[in-house]
């Protein structure tokens, strides 16, 4: 392939002068522009503009489920577009795909839950459910109840009250005040959760935040089935059943974030699937288009609905220009339906098992490897000086980005988790096959080992 240099070049200067990146150093982005400036893909692969070939191998932001060049949902967004742009679901209006993908949501979903509210993402979805909750309470006259438990290292998102639930302190860092009423607890703490007061972190529960602030002032509990940028953490098993318990005892909401964990990502088709355990809201994006178009949505049960349609008088004054968008609907739809005619949950599973084997292999062959994890196709390997007593290497070093630039050499992308943790996530599309994952490891192994050399 022939690639004009110049013309590579000159689009890393319009990058740099025009372009303000997300979750990007900027100052990185001003002296050298773009890493990479992707220009095509198919199934797991991505291609650069320079002609290189890589492995997307945490399908870009842990949402391209069904891998990419789907031509399928290239077809279902180019016939609603001629059939039908856009409309409106406010003011009581609808559209047919709308209520197809409703009612197939209701269908997959787990429980009771079968009413659902779209929007545009992940964070518009949380900051729905955080209104939905509040909103509830005051109209049942508790308008106490209004605060909101998270957990540290859990993400939510970058809306303002998003941004206040999440974990990690440096989506705070950047705003000068959060908003009022959430509080975080230690994740995972099961024994807490159970009511064992001896725990030495009780305090730090959500169960000892609920007993200190007062029951009657808590709205609802959000936390991700598996905390996915805070560090891929997976909760001990009875965990997610404390909580729905919990909460259960106390008159609160639980809402599962399911924006990473959705849609088949951890063996299941809703992280919460795992343990058999039904929330009062569940959030949704990424995965419900396969990242193909925005869309993201809050599912509830007919019975909260139908409690917030006997206390209202007049609108719900919330809602997105593209809540509801047809097309991103009619993608959605065909998305979830791949998803079910090529059992990419069960593949996921039995792929994420093979992965899993893989970093654990990993774990043992390396001198700064530990703490491999995985649930289906969401996996992470830690970085540490000392694995044995888990001493972490010096934030400065940037060890995790020092492997994963190592891996981008070798056309695998992989992505850090929380800045400063060490660890690297692996999280490939649906659509990986054994070969594959094989390959991703081979590579990851080869990296870590060329890091290691550096030492």
């Amino acid at each position: 392939m022939i690639v004009d240099q110049t013309e590579v070049e000159a689009l890393k200067e319009l990058d740099k002068k025009h372009f303000l990146h997300p979750i990007t150093p900027l100052k990185d982005q001003q002296e050298r522009g773009p890493d990479i400036i992707f220009k095509s893909a198919e199934g797991i692969r991505v291609q650069d503009v320079e002609g290189n070939e890589f492995i997307d191998g945490v399908s870009a932001l842990w949402n391209v489920n069904v891998g990419y060049g789907r031509k399928e949902l290239a077809e279902a967004a180019s016939s609603q577009i001629q059939n039908l742009s856009y409309a409106s679901s406010f003011f009581n209006q609808s559209h047919e795909v709308v209520i197809r993908l409703a009612e197939k949501l209701a269908e997959v979903a787990p429980g009771d839950l079968d009413v659902s509210f779209f929007t545009s993402g992940g964070s518009e979805s949380n900051e729905t459910a955080f209104k939905i909750v509040r909103h509830y309470w005051k109209l049942k006259g508790r308008p106490e109840k209004s605060k909101i438990i998270g957990l540290y290292n859990g993400y939510h998102g970058v809306a303002m009250g998003t941004t206040s639930a999440t974990g990690v302190d440096h989506f705070k860092n950047m705003i000068t005040e959060i908003a009022p009423g959430f509080f975080h607890a230690i994740p995972h703490l099961l024994e807490a959760e159970q009511g064992d007061k001896s725990h030495p972190n009780y305090d730090q529960s959500i169960r000892g935040i609920i007993e200190r602030e007062g029951a009657d002032t808590i709205a609802a509990i959000i936390l991700e089935p598996v905390q996915g940028v805070g560090g891929v953490n997976i909760p001990p098993n009875g965990y997610m059943q404390a909580l729905r318990k919990l909460c259960d005892e106390n008159d609160i909401m639980l809402i599962t974030d399911e924006i990473i964990t959705g849609f088949g990502r951890t063996g299941e088709m809703f992280g919460v699937d795992n343990w058999d355990v039904v929330p009062d809201l569940m959030c949704m994006a990424k995965g419900i288009t396969s990242g193909y178009i925005q869309l993201g949505a809050v599912m509830m049960s007919s019975k909260l609905r139908d409690e917030l349609t006997e206390l209202s008088e007049g609108p719900m004054f919330h809602g997105f220009t593209y809540s509801g968008h047809p097309t991103a609907c009619a993608v959605a739809l065909r998305n979830i339906q791949i998803i079910e005619e090529e059992r990419l949950v069960e593949n996921a599973r039995k792929m994420g098992e093979k992965m899993f084997e893989g970093l654990e292999y990993i774990e043992d062959k390396f001198k700064t490897t530990g703490s491999a994890r995985a649930l289906g196709l969401l996996g992470a390997i830690q970085f540490y000086k000392d694995p044995d007593t888990k001493e972490n290497f010096d934030p400065e070093l940037g060890v995790a980005e020092h492997v994963i630039a190592e891996c981008k050499k070798r056309g695998l992308i992989l992505r850090p988790l929380a800045f400063g943790m060490d660890a690297a996530a692996v999280a490939p599309p649906l659509v990986v096959n054994e070969q594959d994952v094989e390959l991703i490891i081979e590579k990851l192994a080869d990296s870590i080992e060329a890091f290691e050399k550096t030492l």
